[in-house]
């Protein structure tokens, strides 16, 4: 059984908004992660760049960028600040000095084995099953990238 269409008032309801819903449950998230992120010396947008160089370390910054959906007037403070913190290092490409990669420092890669306790926090606070958060990531991946190319 269907449900009946919303009404126009009902359409613009701020709790009838998927973008409303995503907006909050991502100030919820970031709140949850800012204690566990203070303790390891990171931001949010630097624990999601340092979630990418633990993936794979030595990206060029514009893959990096890309990776992340950032762009480099976004990112490059944020290398900066976790250069000044000795997380990572800024090395040019010997065959094309314009080309910048982003090296994980021994002090960065330490770090990786003191963020396994966010996991763990984040699936205790949701309340959710391993399965559920995998379900959820799929899903909402997925309406990222379809979004990503409507726009």
């Amino acid at each position: 059984m269907s449900k009946a269409p919303l009404s126009p008032d009902e359409l613009l309801k701020l709790d009838n908004q998927l973008c409303f819903a995503i907006y909050s449950a991502s100030l919820a998230m970031t709140k949850l992660y800012k204690p566990l992120l203070d303790k390891l010396g990171l931001t949010y947008p630097q624990y999601l760049v340092m979630l990418a160089l633990w993936e794979e370390d030595g990206p060029m910054v514009s893959a990096l960028g890309e990776r992340l959906s950032l762009d480099s007037g976004t990112l490059t403070p944020l290398l900066k600040r976790l250069e000044a913190a000795g997380f990572v290092s800024r090395v040019r490409d010997v065959a094309d000095e314009r080309r910048v990669h982003i090296m994980l420092t021994p002090k960065g890669r330490r770090l990786k084995a003191r963020a396994l306790e966010v996991p763990d926090c984040l699936i205790a606070a949701t309340q959710c099953s391993l399965g559920e958060i995998a379900s959820l990531t799929l899903q909402l991946r997925a309406l990222r990238d379809r979004v990503k190319q409507a726009a």
